[in-house]
């Protein structure tokens, strides 16, 4: 005690003499910065800070927890990552993403807090240094990722990671997670963002055009190319290049790829000119590129330049919590001159179904629930009718597992003829399924739980 009690007085001066000039280097930054102390009190802070966070209050005084997520304790014992406690740890600069209360509302922003040692090299101070990340919600927004879960922030961090270098990015994940939107998030997080986000969907380009739409042609390089034409890595000069499905990408362009990202160079179809090009590239597939590089379906040597940096996407199931948030978000899309809302059973028929679609789906399912209402509010029942208006499939197999969907998620389960359809429509299932009990409730749309409590009802009768 006695120890601390001097070590106390020996850094109170020098601590005094220093708040000045770090208040007053501060104060010159152009990014938001504030000065906490040992308590997490906030010593100061600079123009940037308080014209973004505090426009009309000051913040000296409080505890960073408190402004920033009105938290009563500090971050780490209020389940947040807190950046002073890795510091603590490692003795190093830290960064994290967080969420913070603004004046607009919750909005996501990167945190870089550094320690400042006082001349007997204990930490005495806090720098921390606030970036706004507007690639990202937290709350319903007319545009952008939405999200809270941590799932979904632990993919956002390393968006923000890697946004702004150059390295390639490969996004990973489930069709309708979407990956085009990560990608256009990280070409916003990047220094690349005034410059052309180009698209390429390389399902859906035929392979004897692929080369000639991706390089560019030649005037007379083949049969109707009457005029020269400049491809889309061209057009995507000094932004970012987006590959979807580049799974799909055929075995004799993959070597020509290569050569784009290895050497930054290209020939258009019909010309042996050697042209440059300044581009970020950014990937995302649904394959698994490991098993088809195992195949030789996919060349070893590309998927490594790809995978630099490689992000998996999270499926609308792992994200517990971003259900709600995304269904207003999309239900002001789907139908903006109308003020729609989900009623709460209707909100819990959505949050029960496994979503195989994903946001995609989720999207689909509320459009066509906001043709289906006539009210400003959407009701289960109306949810019900949008998850029964699936396109047609398949017959057999696939046809009975959706029958016995629908029939399983029918609303008037006090009916005795509906609970005997149901049992029927649940052994048709288990009779035609073939993997496991998580898949065939994932095929009927219902969770694990509530499949084995269906089980066991149908054994009890």
């Amino acid at each position: 005690m006695m120890m601390s009690k001097a070590r106390a007085r020996g850094r109170l001066p020098d601590a005094d003499r220093r708040k000045p000039e770090l208040a007053s280097y501060l104060e010159a930054l152009p990014e938001p910065h504030i000065l906490v102390d040992e308590q997490y009190r906030i010593i100061a802070s600079n123009a940037a800070y308080r014209a973004h966070f505090s426009p009309n209050e000051s913040v000296v005084g409080r505890t960073c927890y408190e402004v920033s997520h009105h938290f009563t304790v500090p971050c780490d014992q209020a389940g947040e990552s807190c950046p002073r406690a890795r510091l603590q740890k490692t003795g190093q600069r830290e960064r994290v993403l967080h969420l913070h209360h603004t004046p607009i509302g919750e909005a996501y922003v990167n945190i870089e807090l550094t320690p400042v040692r006082d001349t007997l090299g204990h930490d005495a101070w806090f720098v921390e240094k606030m970036e706004p990340l507007r690639i990202a919600k937290g709350e319903p927004a007319a545009r952008g990722l939405i999200g809270r879960s941590a799932p979904f922030r632990q993919m956002l961090e390393l968006v923000a990671r890697v946004g702004p270098s150059n390295a390639s990015v490969l996004l990973l994940g489930e069709s309708g997670v979407g990956k085009e939107l990560v990608a256009a998030a990280v070409h916003e997080a990047s220094m690349r963002a005034s410059h052309p986000l180009v698209v390429v969907d390389c399902a859906s380009m035929p392979e004897t055009l692929f080369e000639s739409e991706l390089f560019g042609h030649e005037k007379g390089a083949y049969t109707g190319a009457h005029t020269a034409k400049s491809g889309l890595v061209e057009a995507a000069s000094g932004g970012t290049l987006f590959l979807d499905e580049v799974g799909d990408i055929p075995l004799a362009m993959q070597v020509k790829l290569l050569r784009l990202l290895e050497s930054g160079t290209y020939r258009r179809v019909g010309s042996t000119e050697l042209r440059r090009a300044d581009v970020r590239l950014v990937s995302a597939t649904h394959r698994d590129l490991e098993h088809m590089v195992a195949d030789g379906r996919f060349r070893n040597d590309l998927y490594y330049r790809l995978s630099t940096f490689p992000i998996l996407l999270p499926a609308l199931r792992d994200r517990p919590g971003d259900l709600p948030l995304l269904a207003a978000a999309l239900l002001a899309r789907v139908a903006p001159e109308r003020k729609l809302t989900l009623s709460p059973p209707a909100l819990e028929r959505l949050e029960g179904y496994a979503f195989p679609g994903n946001v995609r789906e989720l999207r689909n399912v509320l459009e066509r629930a906001a043709l289906l209402c006539d009210d400003d509010v959407i009701s289960a029942a109306t949810i019900e009718r949008a998850l029964a208006l699936r396109a047609p499939g398949i017959t057999g197999r696939d046809n009975a597992q959706r029958t016995a969907a629908r029939l399983l998620h029918a609303e008037d389960e006090s009916s005795l003829s509906l609970k005997e359809r149901e049992a029927r429509a649940l052994r048709t299932a288990l009779l035609t399924h073939r993997g496991n009990r998580e898949a065939l409730a994932k095929s009927l749309g219902i969770s694990l739980r509530t499949l084995y409590r269906k089980l066991k009802e149908l054994d009890a009768g």
